[in-house]
């Protein structure tokens, strides 16, 4: 029996060809995805949040694009995802920059793997492969040399004027053990005596402390 012959409420129950192309399709995106949230993204800033969001916008977004692609909805459809995200751009947190670029490059992928039907599989391998390549070369740059924030309240308020910016770097770097670079003072309260400073330092293994720029306990998340 050809099950493909068989229509329930004039849909067919199997379309064996269609199915081979969606896993084969999904298998590409799936395996890209996890090189670059696993390995370039995962490596450095350890969110597993993040990374569960990226996998599951992977996953949702291929299967809206290849299952409604074929109903003529195309490019529009895939302008729309980009702009319901653009929107939403997840309001309940806000978004770093790198965060915001591997979900725009995880879309991406998601996007051409389900709507490039008329390219044959070893274009849509290379496609991928570049979008690896060049977020791999990208987090290996000199340009990518992080420095990260942080913010302090400091009550030694007589060190915040310019002419005391050595003391004032020297007194941070001791009680803070960081490798700071620079610092900046912020708002300054001489009711209480104390002032706002923006610490920018750099760690060895280049790692990516997420909670910097956290000062209530309630914005942690895990």
């Amino acid at each position: 029996m050809d099950l493909s012959q068989i229509e329930l409420l004039g849909i067919p129950l199997i379309n064996v060809d269609g199915l081979i192309e969606m896993l084969v399709r999904f298998a590409v995106t799936m395996l890209f995805s996890f090189i670059i949230i696993g390995w370039l993204y995962y490596s450095r800033s350890k969110r597993k949040d993040w990374c569960f969001c990226f996998t599951m916008i992977a996953v949702t977004v291929f299967l809206l694009i290849f299952l409604l692609g074929h109903e003529k909805l195309q490019i529009g459809l895939a302008l729309g995802l980009f702009a319901i995200f653009g929107i939403v751009r997840y309001r309940t947190e806000a978004i770093a920059i790198r965060e915001m670029s591997y979900l725009f490059m995880i879309i991406g992928i998601a996007v051409i793997n389900g709507l490039a039907t008329s390219v044959s599989y070893v274009e849509l391998v290379v496609t991928n492969l570049i979008f690896v390549a060049a977020a791999w070369v990208m987090e290996r740059s000199s340009l990518m040399d992080r420095v990260n924030v942080k913010l302090v309240t400091y009550e030694k308020i007589n060190l915040i004027t310019p002419d005391k910016y050595d003391e004032m770097m020297a007194d941070l770097k001791a009680r803070t053990g960081l490798d700071i670079t620079k610092f900046e003072v912020g708002h300054i309260d001489f009711l209480k005596d104390i002032a706002l400073v923006k610490v920018y330092y750099k760690t060895a293994d280049k790692s990516i402390n997420t909670v910097d720029g956290i000062r209530r306990a309630k914005d942690f998340t895990e």
